[in-house]
């Protein structure tokens, strides 16, 4: 049985201050947590604090984004060794906004992918459609090049140490969410396309939704068969609506 995860990303977001707030209430809160993997993903700079404020914890602490390199002259990356020195265990990769705003091609991202995975890092793979592309009735073919770019990289194998986010693009930031039957078929979606290649990979995959995940929606949304928690975004900065979040899935 696959067990259920939430992870937070902060984004940009966060001083110290907010962040020792946020991670003591949810501390604090963790008792009417059951089952779920609970996961923050805070800025570069505030990893080392969070580290040290969640070590012992059962809340585990990841980074946003990695570089494809090892190490060399790349001003302002960082390594996905780095990220390992101070105790994270997991990394965002792929997210949209790094796809959009930064220009990351799916190559990219499985290069990214390949690099966490190298370091002992479990990468969150992020797949997702843009409205236009919906609107075109072009999911499935997005997801599908996204995801195989990564296949293609570092074999199915590769997937048995990894998770998977759906995250809709035009449901990120916006208020608007997914209906849970929608996220539901490009979750299943995911999940029958890697099976072509190991079915016993896809049924173990982990596959999070993302998309203004928020406590009055999260319980409908990983009621859904094949949705196994969620990547959290602006939810994640409220201590009780992370934690309300958290209880729908554990």
């Amino acid at each position: 049985m696959r067990r259920p995860m939430v992870a937070g990303n902060w984004k940009m977001n966060g001083t110290q201050a907010e962040a020792a707030a946020l991670v003591g209430g949810i501390e604090q809160g963790l008792a009417g947590v059951r089952h779920a993997e609970i996961l923050v993903c805070p800025p570069y700079i505030l990893v080392p604090v969070v580290a040290e404020w969640l070590s012992g914890s059962r809340v585990t602490w990841g980074g946003q984004n990695l570089s494809a390199h090892k190490s060399g002259a790349y001003t302002g990356e960082i390594s996905g060794s780095m990220l390992r020195d101070f105790g994270c265990s997991h990394v965002i990769v792929g997210h949209s906004e790094r796809r959009a705003l930064y220009g990351e091609s799916d190559q990219t991202v499985a290069e990214k992918f390949r690099a966490a995975q190298s370091v002992g890092l479990v990468p969150i793979l992020c797949v997702g459609e843009t409205l236009a592309e919906r609107e075109a009735s072009q999911t499935e073919t997005v997801v599908a090049r996204q995801l195989d770019a990564v296949v293609k990289l570092a074999g199915i194998a590769a997937m048995d140490n990894a998770i998977v986010a759906y995250e809709p693009v035009w449901a990120i930031g916006t208020g608007r969410t997914a209906t849970p039957e929608q996220a539901q078929s490009v979750h299943a979606f995911i999940r029958a396309r890697l099976a072509q290649l190991s079915a016993t990979v896809a049924e173990r995959l982990r596959i999070l939704y993302g998309g203004s995940v928020k406590a009055a929606n999260a319980q409908q949304l990983f009621g859904q068969p094949d949705i196994d928690g969620g990547l959290i975004g602006g939810a994640s900065l409220d201590v009780e609506e992370f934690l309300a979040i958290c209880r729908a899935a554990g």
